[in-house]
C-alpha cells in the first residue's frame, strides 16, 4: 500500500510552509513516528513524524515551499524493512586500497625531474624565494630581471606587495537562503519600523537590592521548587505587569482606528532557539507567582532550545521582554513586537559609581530601554511606564514581595 503524506496545518493561518530540510534520503526505510522532514513556516519550524513504517519517497526538495494538504512524500508500507548485515562495504576496502598504491606507483616516477624547475624561467632563487616568502609575495606577482627572467635576489629586495591585493587567506563566499521564519521575522521587523510611530525612553536600575534576595533566597527557593531558579526574569516580569496596570494603554494595540485595551498580560519572553530568535508567551502573568514564572520560563526555553516550540506557544501577547544582557549588550533600542505597541529591553549589570545620598557608592546598575508606539502610547505614559519599573525593582520587598518575601517566594 502506498500512503500519501501530506503536510498538516501548523496554525489556522499558515497556508504553506517550506522544507527546511530532510533527515532521510530517498529511498531509505523509514519508522512511524520517526522525524523525517523539518519544516519552517512563518512562524515556527517544525518536526514532520513519518505517518506508517516503509519505503519513503520524496516528492519535495529542501527549500521547496509546498501548500499545506500538499503531498510531500509517499510512503510503501508494504516494503520489507531491510536486514542491518552490510558486507558490502568489506569486500570493496581491499580494491580501494590497491588502487591507491597503484596510484603511487605510477605518480612516483613524475615527482623526481622536480629540481630542474628551480633554475627556470621566472623561477626564483633560493635567496630570492626567501625573501618573497617573508614578503607574502608570489614569484607569479613579479618579472624577473635575471636570465631567462629568472628572479633574482635584487627583485625579490624590490619587491612590494600589491596594496589592496589578497595574497593569501580564503576569500570565499556563500549564498545561504533565509528560512521561512527567519524571512518573516525580518518583513515584521521592517513593518514595525515602517508602520509605527516608534520611540525610545531610557532609565537605569539600581540592582542591589534584587540581588541582595536573590543571594538570601535564591538556595531555598531552588530546593523548595525542585530545581527552578529564581532569575532576574521573574522580578522583572512581576514588576512589568505591576507597570501595565499602573498604565494600561502600554497593554494595548491599534487595530485601523480602534484602540484595544486588555485587561490581562501575556508576556513574551524573547528567547535564543537554534533556529534564532522565539519569543513564546507567559499567559496571564499578572496571576502568577515568582515561582509561576519563572517554571514557565524554563519550560518554554526549554522548548524553544530543542526545536519542540509550536505555533500557539508564541500566539498573542500583548507586551514583550527581551534581555539582550545575556549577550553583552550595554544598552540598545529594542523594536516593537507587532501588533503590540510597547517592549522592555534588559541589558547587561555593570558595576558604576552612583551618587546615593549624597556620597558616591559602587552598585551594579542596569540600563533598560522603553521602545513604544507614539500612535497610541503618550510620553507622559511611557515615562511613567518604565519610572514605575525602574522604581518596583529598587524596591522589591514592597512592591513585588508585600513586605513578605518568605510568603511571595513560597517558602
Amino acid at each position: 500500500m502506498i500512503l500519501e503524506m501530506k503536510v498538516p496545518s501548523p496554525g489556522e493561518s499558515i497556508k504553506e510552509v517550506e522544507i527546511a530540510t530532510w533527515l532521510v534520503k530517498d529511498g531509505d526505510y523509514v519508522e512511524k513516528d520517526q522525524a523525517i522532514a523539518e519544516v519552517d513556516s512563518d512562524k515556527a519550524t517544525l518536526e514532520l513524524p513519518a505517518e506508517a513504517s516503509g519505503v519513503i519517497t520524496l516528492k519535495a526538495e529542501e527549500g521547496d515551499a509546498v501548500a499545506v494538504g500538499a503531498v510531500v512524500c509517499l510512503i510503501d508500507t508494504a516494503a520489507a524493512k531491510p536486514s542491518g548485515s552490510a558486507p558490502a562495504p568489506v569486500a570493496e576496502a581491499p580494491k580501494v586500497e590497491e588502487k591507491k598504491v597503484e596510484e603511487k606507483k605510477v605518480e612516483a616516477p613524475k615527482a623526481a625531474p622536480a629540481p630542474v624547475a628551480t633554475y627556470a624561467a621566472q623561477a626564483p632563487s633560493p635567496a630570492a624565494r626567501k625573501i618573497l616568502d617573508e614578503k607574502n609575495i608570489q614569484p607569479s606577482d613579479i618579472v624577473g630581471t635575471g636570465k631567462d627572467g629568472r628572479i633574482t635576489k635584487e627583485d625579490a629586495v624590490n619587491a612590494v606587495p600589491s596594496m589592496g591585493t589578497p595574497t593569501g587567506g580564503s576569500r570565499g563566499t556563500e549564498r545561504i537562503k533565509l528560512s521561512m521564519l527567519r524571512r518573516k521575522v525580518a518583513e515584521r521587523l521592517v513593518a514595525a519600523k515602517n508602520d509605527t510611530a516608534m520611540l525610545t525612553t531610557f532609565n537605569e536600575v539600581n540592582m542591589t537590592p534584587i540581588n541582595n534576595l536573590r543571594n538570601e533566597y535564591k538556595d531555598a527557593f531552588k530546593a523548595k521548587h525542585a530545581g527552578v531558579g529564581l532569575g532576574y526574569m521573574s522580578f522583572f516580569t512581576k514588576a512589568v505587569t505591576r507597570a501595565l496596570q499602573l498604565y494600561p494603554d502600554v497593554n494595548s494595540m491599534m487595530d485601523g482606528d480602534y484602540k484595544v485595551a486588555y485587561d490581562f498580560c501575556d508576556i513574551s519572553i524573547a528567547v535564543s532557539g537554534p533556529k534564532g530568535l522565539m519569543v513564546p508567551v507567559v499567559r496571564n502573568a499578572e496571576n502568577l507567582t515568582f515561582r509561576g514564572v519563572e517554571a514557565e520560563i524554563k519550560r518554554l526555553a526549554i522548548k524553544a532550545r530543542d526545536g519542540q516550540i509550536t505555533v500557539d506557544d508564541m500566539t498573542g501577547g500583548t507586551f514583550t521582554i527581551t534581555n539582550g544582557g545575556v549577550f553583552g549588550s550595554m544598552l540598545s533600542t529594542p523594536i516593537i513586537n507587532p501588533p503590540q505597541s510597547g517592549i522592555l529591553g534588559m541589558h547587561n549589570i555593570i558595576e558604576r559609581p552612583i551618587a546615593v545620598n549624597g556620597k558616591v557608592e559602587i552598585h551594579p546598575m542596569m540600563y533598560v530601554a522603553l521602545s513604544y508606539d507614539h500612535r497610541i502610547i503618550d510620553g507622559r505614559e511611557s515615562v511613567g511606564f518604565l519610572v514605575a519599573v525602574k522604581e518596583a525593582l529598587e524596591n522589591p520587598v514592597e512592591l513585588l514581595c508585600d513586605n513578605n518575601p518568605k510568603k511571595a517566594f513560597e517558602l
